[in-house]
């Protein structure tokens, strides 16, 4: 029986910061101890968390691992390993790869190739397209995680643009059905009035005025819509805008059917830095305005906002080049996605506490995850070490996804991540990953 010992850590749960030890047997948190009395006994380890910060393993509720197909970019093993690195434990993969994840089988092909690669804990999304309803009517529930729903541009043929389709998935599908909001003919609309006036040869600033607040609400508020007509459960993906939180209940999470999430970079750039950073941060949806970012942060605050997520999209750093209409959307953020936000707290721009609120509790209870997310006695021992008095560089050397940028590149974050927990087995410590540690498919208590 493995035992392991963290003690005199601030541990960060369920909306209380407090001093603590935690007693990890296998692979689960067997005590947690709130005063001095530590138990007496061996222990394979004992980890001194003294000044330290002890937070629940984050739950990241939508990734692009590109495996399997497009592994030339990113893969399981890369991309788990810079995960663990970021503290986050668990993450839900996107179906956009290469075959699309649009069948059974082809989720459990997924599965299978992440318990040989993954350090981290996985789930997957089933993905909708026009053509199979009926796959997604009979998927095994307890195998995913929910059904994307791509309600504006995408690649292949993964864009749900039929009434009757989208009405189905709605109404028949009893899953949590995550979308990509974006209005495709409001898109094409503003790259003929741009094209027209300014040439093909678009420079970045115009991604946002192409991909703009109106190509974003005119499609959630549609999700939104259709949700509440046929009585479907919708988490909108991704928001950008101040306007769309319009959309959104400040209920309590255990009685919304409308949920919404919003992304680190969304909570971190605005289009000033696009002189800077250029295509670094072109990601779909768009990063807008400060007015946006600012009311995003506080729908997290207020409750409107449910989840923070990353939507970790890797492209190799040739992909990214070209005039706004050429250069690959998305980028890597996983690995610093918790020291983001961690910034944002020693800003006050936020608390720890409600940190992890959004980015571990919340994810398990949406997804109804089985024994995770929590800092509880009796649940899995996914947690994450956190140092508040060192500094963290976003260095190319130290970078662990497989292509090797970041839009984060020079920043020294004002924390680190110490040590990240999965299962019980400590998989990444002082700057090092242990490749043995193999993560697990979480169960959904559904």
């Amino acid at each position: 029986m493995k035992n392991i010992l963290i003690k005199d850590a601030y541990i960060v749960n369920e909306d209380m910061t407090y001093k603590g030890s935690i007693h990890i047997q296998n692979d689960r948190i067997y005590k947690i101890y709130t005063d001095e009395a530590l138990p007496i006994g061996n222990f394979d380890e004992i980890i001194d968390a003294k000044g330290k910060y002890l937070l629940p393993g984050v739950i990241d509720d939508q990734v692009h691992f590109r495996d399997p197909g497009l592994t030339h970019k990113a893969d399981m093993e890369s991309e788990s390993m810079a995960a663990v690195a970021g503290g986050t434990t668990t993450f839900m993969d996107m179906p956009n790869t290469i075959p699309q994840t649009v069948t059974e089988a082809l989720i459990r092909e997924k599965r299978d190739i992440a318990s040989q690669k993954s350090v981290a804990n996985y789930a997957f999304y089933i993905g909708a397209n026009n053509e199979n309803i009926d796959e997604l009517k009979k998927i095994d529930n307890s195998l995913v995680c929910g059904v994307k729903v791509f309600m504006g541009s995408s690649t292949g043929n993964m864009l749900v643009d039929k009434k009757e389709i989208l009405k189905r998935i709605f109404s028949e599908l009893s899953l949590v059905v995550a979308t990509h909001c974006e209005k495709e003919e409001v898109i094409k609309a503003n790259i003929a009035k741009y094209t027209s006036q300014y040439g093909d040869d678009l420079p970045i600033e115009f991604h946002s005025k192409i991909r703009n607040e109106e190509a974003c609400y005119a499609s959630s508020s549609e999700a939104v819509e259709l949700a509440t007509k046929y009585g479907g459960r919708l988490h909108l993906l991704h928001l950008s805008t101040a306007r769309e939180l319009s959309l959104l209940s400040d209920a309590p999470l255990k009685n919304k059917k409308i949920t919404g999430e919003v992304c680190v970079h969304h909570l971190w750039f605005n289009d000033t830095d696009y002189p800077k950073l250029g295509n670094k941060i072109k990601w779909n949806p768009s990063i807008k305005t400060e007015n946006d970012r600012i009311a995003l942060m506080n729908g997290v605050k207020t409750g409107k906002i449910d989840v923070i997520a990353t939507d970790h999209a890797p492209h190799l750093w040739e992909e990214k080049q070209g005039s706004c209409l050429k250069a690959a959307s998305g980028g890597p953020i996983v690995q610093y996605s918790l020291l983001t936000m961690l910034e944002k707290v020693r800003e006050g721009e936020i608390n720890i506490e409600k940190v992890v609120e959004k980015m571990s509790h919340a994810p398990a209870t949406l997804f109804n995850i089985k024994d995770r997310g929590f800092i509880k006695e009796g649940y899995y021992a996914d947690l994450v070490i956190v140092d508040p008095e060192s500094k963290q560089l976003v260095d190319k050397s130290n970078i662990l996804s497989k292509c090797k940028w970041s839009p984060l590149e020079g920043f020294i974050f004002n924390n680190k991540i110490d040590t990240t927990i999965v299962n019980g087995n400590i998989v990444y410590r002082n700057g090092v990953i242990d490749p043995t540690v193999k993560g697990m498919a979480v169960e959904f208590d559904r």
